[in-house]
């Protein structure tokens, strides 16, 4: 019978597991009130009561611990909006809730989140490289909402233009026009005139 204390067995790999966890939460907190520039690796540790060089047993940098975060949360955000745009019936109003979503919502929520996503690309040194599968994944899914949104053809120009790709730079924004003036939101009427623009003649307001 191995003994429960031995290096690697089920209690170390559970305090593991909690150390992480910890780091996790810390970060957080911290993120979501000083913003990811004014957070430091020393602040982070101190919040999960750990030594600062003992956070780098768990996480790479402060990018690494950024990236564990905000993929799950933006995921998570995604895959909610995918069942609230779903659940309305009428397509443009679909576009609407999708547009409202990713241009007011979402770049406000969390005390808003998605900006330590902006601060920090905008810091990225040679060790933490970028990496577009996220991206590339949340424009797979807005794609897709548009595709259930907009008549055929019209949805066929749209994906070979990019489009996805064009509303998460206007995204990118919006995330800095709240974070800079969270105030002022995207207007109605810029999301009813980008749904005409999207949905062409065939979806033009009554």
């Amino acid at each position: 019978m191995p003994l429960a204390f031995a290096d690697g067995g089920p209690v170390a790999q559970t305090k593991k597991t909690e150390v992480r966890e910890a780091i996790l939460k810390s970060a957080y907190r911290l993120f979501k009130r000083k913003g990811y520039v004014a957070t430091t690796t020393a602040q982070v540790a101190a919040g999960a009561h750990i030594a600062e060089a003992n956070l780098y047993n768990y996480f790479d940098s402060k990018f690494d611990i950024l990236s564990h975060l905000f993929e799950p949360w933006l995921r998570a955000r995604i895959a909610r909006l995918e069942g609230a745009v779903a659940r309305v019936p009428e397509p443009r109003a679909r576009l609407r809730r999708l547009l409202e979503a990713l241009w007011r919502d979402l770049p406000r929520e969390d005390n808003g989140f998605t900006n330590n996503l902006m601060q920090a690309l905008s810091t990225l040194g040679r060790p933490d490289r970028y990496r577009p599968e996220l991206l590339a994944w949340v424009e797979a899914r807005i794609e897709a909402m548009i595709k259930d949104a907009v008549p055929p053809a019209r949805y066929r120009k749209l994906a070979a233009s990019g489009f996805a790709h064009v509303l998460m730079m206007a995204y990118d924004g919006f995330v800095m026009q709240a974070h800079l003036a969270p105030e002022r939101v995207c207007p109605d009427a810029t999301i009813e005139a980008m749904c005409d623009l999207i949905l062409g003649k065939d979806g033009a307001r009554p």
